[in-house]
């Protein structure tokens, strides 16, 4: 397939902005010959590989069929996701103790950036305080854990359930309000749960948080280690993969999509947008508090400074820098911003500037996320 010019000049100048900006990002670490190799590189490497997709595209085409098939079997749209499934089973196996922990620590975000993306991405809520069902979730866990002395399989269902009803609770006096000011209401009730967690000392323990939180078991056998843990969130992230491309496709996801698109539309074709609105927060804050839950058992121990305000904004950061409504897109955004800040933990100075610049790039090439605008695909 032969190019259009100016497509072709369009890409030679995106590959020359984007090569220019990482070369004089790098070059502070390695110095200016490592940056001009960089340069050339990337000005090289990006414009081939936008010349092999259009080479491969007639061939794809003819391979629809087979994919429809393979589409059949796995649910649509995430077969693709499923690709990294035998990659992530064997991390353990050849990954270093630090690698594996932030393995499990992306495992977490994934999960809670899938519950905000139902919020965010489907019902296009603006929800600022997402990390109070994060804790909720993980103190309900530590709570019951430790004053009661439940297990972790007995504990965690408890914890869900508390934590749905709150945002249940919650979203029934706030979704009155719309727009900024669901956004201003939401950030006030993330800070007014970290308050009342760092001052109810009596409950909670107050800052010094709860500590002594026992390791999970599974058959007698305890996941304490780095490597058993490691699959047990494994399990629950693909759990949220398959859980949320059925309801993606399911008629309150369908309903979940029209109220961001148009809600007096919605409304006008018989959508009942409050009742679908109260599902979208309670079905976000119940894979929240599953994430709080792994998150205690995880580090056997709680505080409030794990819940702050800017937990909410890294979050909300994932599913925007992924794409809204995208289930890849999440993983790929939670993924990033949870690697890329220990990839450049030696040189913390420019980490934000990294990150920054990286933002900036993404508004300018594409500003509805790496993998935005794909969720209208899957609507039959």
């Amino acid at each position: 397939m032969i190019t259009h010019p100016d497509s072709f000049s369009r890409t030679l100048i995106r590959s020359g902005v984007i090569s220019l900006w990482s070369a004089i990002l790098f070059l502070p670490f390695k110095g200016v010959r490592a940056s001009a190799v960089l340069f050339g590189v990337l000005f090289l490497s990006i414009p081939a590989v936008t010349a092999a997709g259009s080479w491969l595209s007639p061939w794809l085409a003819k391979t629809a069929s087979v994919r429809e098939r393979i589409g059949s079997i796995l649910p649509k749209g995430q077969h693709y996701l499923f690709l990294l499934f035998l990659p992530a089973l064997a991390v353990p196996f050849f990954a270093q103790n630090y690698i594996i922990d932030v393995a499990v620590l992306a495992g977490i975000y994934i999960i809670l950036a899938l519950g905000l993306n139902v919020v965010v991405g489907y019902t296009g809520l603006l929800n600022l305080g997402f990390v109070a069902y994060y804790a909720i979730g993980a103190y309900s866990f530590a709570l019951l854990n430790t004053k009661l002395g439940m297990g972790f399989w007995s504990a965690m269902p408890l914890a869900v359930i508390i934590t749905t009803l709150a945002g249940f609770l919650f979203a029934v006096p706030a979704l009155r309000l719309k727009g900024d000011y669901l956004a201003l209401v939401t950030l006030g009730f993330g800070e007014i749960v970290r308050i009342t967690l760092n001052n109810w000392d009596s409950f909670t323990n107050g800052p010094n948080g709860i500590g002594g939180i026992s390791a999970p078991t599974l058959a007698g056998m305890s996941l304490e280690t780095l490597s058993a843990y490691y699959y047990l969130v494994l399990f629950f992230v693909l759990a949220a993969i398959l859980v949320m491309g059925r309801v993606q496709r399911s008629k309150i996801g369908r309903a979940w999509i029209a109220l961001r698109e148009d809600e007096i539309a919605a409304s006008a074709m018989g959508i009942p947008g409050t009742m679908y609105k109260l599902y979208s927060v309670s079905f976000g804050a119940f894979w929240a508090g599953i994430a709080g839950c792994l998150f205690a058992a995880k580090m056997r121990f709680i505080s409030p400074e794990s819940f702050t305000f800017l937990e909410s904004v890294l979050i909300l950061c994932m599913v925007i820098l992924g794409g809204l409504g995208s289930i890849g897109g999440v993983i790929a955004g939670a993924v990033i911003l949870v690697v890329l800040p220990e990839v450049l933990r030696e040189v913390q100075m420019y980490r934000m500037l990294a990150l920054g610049a990286g933002i900036v790039l993404l508004m300018i090439f594409r500003p509805q996320g790496l993998f935005g605008g794909r969720v209208a695909s899957s609507r039959h």
